[in-house]
This record gives C-alpha cells, structure tokens and sequence, in this order.
C-alpha cells in the first residue's frame, strides 16, 4: 500500500433538458468518487482539467478544490461530487490531477483518468 493513494472513479452522463444541438450546445455532468487508499489523511487542495471536444479544441481549467470545498479524507474514506462541462460537439473527453496534501505536508497528484463525454447516437 503506497502512503499517498487517492483513486478516482468518473460516471458521466448527458443532459439532453440542457442541451440544444441545433446550438452546439452539449451539456454533460460527471460524478466523481475520490478514495483515500492510502495510508496518510489527504486534502484536496486543487484541481486540473484538461477538455477536449471533438474537433480537438482543448480547454485547461484550474482552480481551488472542487465545489466550493476542499475536502479532507481519511485512509478508507471517499468523498463524493458532482459538477457539470458544456461542450461544443456531442463528443469530448475529460481527464486531469488533483493536487492533494497529504497530513505530513507531503504534496502528491490524484490522477483523474481519461473519461469520454457522450451524446446519445454520437458513437458507433
């Protein structure tokens, strides 16, 4: 068991009562689940995104932890979330890191693993 550990499960899903296609306008939540599987208390301090939409247009946002919250968990504890992207095209992909700190001032990423963003019928 490494000492810094936080794994990050994503659950996307398309909103279509927000979206409007004839628009451009795709509109995607994602839940995430952090885990502290570590063996140190962690706190999210902040976090990256890297967006990309289907015609490869890339947008990076940064900011102060997630939510309005930087949430501090215990070995064995999860924190849970849920935030939402407007994309362009009804396909896109998300990935990123979570910048944490660990009790002993130890600063580590959570890699955010690749995840795609879907309209209905978008993919074959």
């Amino acid at each position: 068991m490494s000492r810094y550990q936080i794994d990050v499960t994503t659950d996307p899903r398309y909103l279509p009562e927000q979206s409007d296609p004839t628009a451009n306008r795709y509109v995607f939540a994602y839940h995430i689940t952090l885990y502290n599987s570590g063996e140190q208390a962690a706190q999210l301090l902040n976090r990256h995104w890297i967006i990309t939409d289907g015609n490869g247009r890339v947008e990076e946002v940064r900011g102060s932890g997630v939510v309005g919250e930087q949430p501090l968990l215990q070995p064995g504890e999860d924190y849970s979330y849920t935030s939402g992207v407007m994309l362009q095209t009804p396909v896109g992909t998300m990935q990123g890191r979570y910048q944490m700190q660990a009790d002993d001032d130890q600063l580590f990423d959570a890699e955010i693993p690749i995840f795609t963003l879907s309209a209905p019928h978008s993919l074959n």
